[in-house]
């Protein structure tokens, strides 16, 4: 058993997410987590809202609300609609807890304590018309190194290069498109070039990365520079210094206390567990997962958040740990262990359009799974998401592998047994002597075992759900060959190979099952009830309104879940004599009236 931690991309609580934000990190980290605990593996599977920064004081300020109550409107719509999908976070949490406020600022504590963190004057951007400093990503122009459009203040996408605001051409806010003005202001900048030597000889062990982020992280190397890690705004995390903490307009950077929302949602499920035991030695359990040498940690997001994770996040933990160039000592939390694998996808485009919720070029998750199964989206997702190269949403190839992969395919197949097993039958029969046919069956069957959990711990999921669909479309063949409903019409010895077909059957479809079941887990749970099963098979995560662990006087939803009783990854035969009832669709048909009226939606933005 391996302890894993699958830490997924904070969303910004700005607003609801659309089906791009969880193509890249919400099914791929759910599947991936979920096969891993059907594997025997100690799995922590954690996250939240990212409600700190620049972006959610400007549209409050607009609204003419808190910024907390911005935020505490869309963390709610945001674990509503993680929910619903099906995530099996241990915790989803927010970044305006006092648990992560505490976390945050012992890091900073640390990090500068060991040196790696000096304060300099710069040249900060500045909104002429509100005085409200611009984020380096709320800024965009010109690349001045390779002359691209649309490069942000922060790095340029297009050739990978780490910029300052002040150095784009033609810089215009993002906010309102006026052209910033740049002043002076004292921060703190994380000293990278001091980690810089530390963080590539730990880069260049990571043999195993998907080639396009293992590239990418290396090429930043190549222009490493001090990175502002505070920002003149009031809406944040105070810097936990003198002279700096009771100042109400310097704050520490969002970025900065983002990325640490692995560890401070790690410690606070430690700390809820704690309470829910009594132990108080359970608070500290999550050191098994981010101090132990053996436990892995895998990182999932976008790819235009590969920096922040390849490079600031383990540059901050080495120098918490003390282990750049200026040496230094772990801080409070101990040594600290970086990524095993940073998992970036690409993105989602939308009918051949980005995403954008101003143009209307947009489905958010609540809209798409209250006329459509989560099972379905999830699917799509499977095979077809923004693994290694953007991909592209449509409502036909929706549609299409709806109806012709998950109906015809597997809903077909499962409904086809259980309905011949239930007329003929009524309950799953005993296994008779294998012939030839029924060998090959359970010979491929059982390899896909290995060569589905293969590929999702490669992070190839695309691979793993075309696997487990060969499968099934191999036992589809096996029913087609065999025809048991004509041996159901012969005579004695007909109906005992019947018998022998169906137990065959049964047994390759609760296979199929588990094969499929951490892409469609919603579906998994309702075919295991169709073969007779009462396993749970779901893992259902949970909502719970919990107190702030620091001020009770605030309260807010969580997602999480007991999925300790994961079904194990492996064949388990099926019980004979196990009742058979009357089956329903697992899957629902869409009909060819649902393109032309979501494309109809998009137009008049219905």
């Amino acid at each position: 058993m391996t302890r894993i931690l699958s830490a997924v991309a904070w969303p910004y609580a700005n607003g609801p997410r659309h089906i791009g934000h969880v193509a890249g990190i919400g099914v791929p980290s759910d599947v991936f987590s979920r096969y891993m605990r059907m594997a025997g593996h100690d799995v922590l599977m954690v996250s939240g809202t990212d409600e700190h920064g620049t972006p959610i004081l400007v549209q409050a300020e607009a609204e003419g609300i808190a910024p907390q109550e911005l935020a505490d409107r869309y963390n709610r719509v945001i674990v509503d609609d993680f929910h619903q999908l099906g995530l099996t976070y241990d915790l989803f949490t927010r970044t305006t807890t006092l648990n992560h406020e505490a976390v945050v600022q012992e890091m900073f504590r640390a990090v500068h304590r060991n040196g790696y963190m000096v304060a300099r004057t710069t040249m900060g951007a500045v909104s002429p018309s509100t005085g409200r400093t611009l984020p380096d990503r709320f800024i965009e122009g010109t690349c001045p190194l390779c002359g691209a459009e649309g490069a942000r203040g922060d790095q340029c996408d297009h050739c990978g290069n780490q910029l300052d605001p002040i150095d784009l051409i033609n810089p215009r806010s993002r906010i309102n498109g006026e052209t910033p003005k740049f002043v002076e202001s004292e921060h703190f900048f994380l000293d990278l070039p001091a980690l810089v030597d530390a963080l590539a000889a730990w880069l260049k062990t990571r043999t195993n990365w998907r080639s396009n982020v293992l590239s990418f992280s290396l090429n930043l190397l190549d222009d490493v520079r001090p990175r502002a890690m505070t920002r003149d705004i009031d809406w944040g995390i105070p810097i936990p210094l003198p002279g700096w903490q009771e100042n109400p307009g310097k704050r520490l950077y969002v970025w900065f206390d983002a990325v640490i929302g692995y560890l401070s949602a790690s410690i606070e499920w430690a700390r809820r567990r704690a309470l829910a035991t009594g132990e108080l030695a359970d608070a500290e359990e999550w050191r098994a997962w981010w101090c132990d040498p053996d436990a892995e940690s895998y990182y999932f997001m976008g790819k235009d958040n590969i920096t922040f994770h390849s490079q600031i996040w383990p540059a901050e933990l080495l120098a918490h740990n003390g282990e750049g160039a200026l040496g230094g000592s772990p801080g409070g939390y101990g040594r600290l262990h970086l990524p095993t694998e940073v998992v970036s996808s690409e993105f989602l485009t939308m009918e051949g359009k980005q995403f954008s919720s101003s143009r209307g070029v947009v489905i958010y998750v609540r809209d798409l799974l209250s006329r459509y199964q989560a099972d379905a989206l999830r699917y799509f997702i499977a095979a077809a998401g923004p693994e290694n190269q953007d991909a592209d949403f449509t409502w036909a190839e929706f549609k299409r592998r709806t109806n012709d992969e998950l109906v015809a395919g597997w809903g077909n197949l499962v409904n086809r047994t259980a309905t011949l097993i239930h007329r003929n039958l009524g309950c799953v029969p005993a296994a008779g002597v294998l012939t030839a046919a029924d060998a090959a069956l359970r010979t491929v069957v059982e390899a896909g075992f290995d060569e589905v959990g293969t590929a999702i711990r490669g992070q190839r999921v695309k691979a793993g759900v075309a696997s487990a669909m060969r499968v099934v479309g191999e036992v589809n063949r096996y029913l087609a060959e065999q025809a048991p409903w004509k041996l159901a019409k012969g005579d004695d010895g007909d109906r005992s190979r019947m018998s022998d077909v169906l137990h065959c059957a049964a047994q390759a479809v609760s296979d199929c099952n588990t094969l499929l079941a951490p892409f469609l887990p919603h579906c998994a749970q309702a075919v295991d009830a169709a073969l007779g099963f009462e396993r749970a098979f779901g893992n259902k995560p949970v909502i719970e309104v919990v107190k702030d662990l620091d001020d009770s006087s605030r309260s807010y939803p969580v997602i999480t879940g007991d999925y300790s009783g994961s079904p194990a990854w492996a064949s388990v035969p099926i019980p004979a004599g196990q009742v058979v009832p009357a089956p329903s669709p697992i899957i629902t048909k869409l009909d060819d009236s649902i393109v032309e009226e979501e494309l109809e939606r998009l137009r008049t933005g219905g």
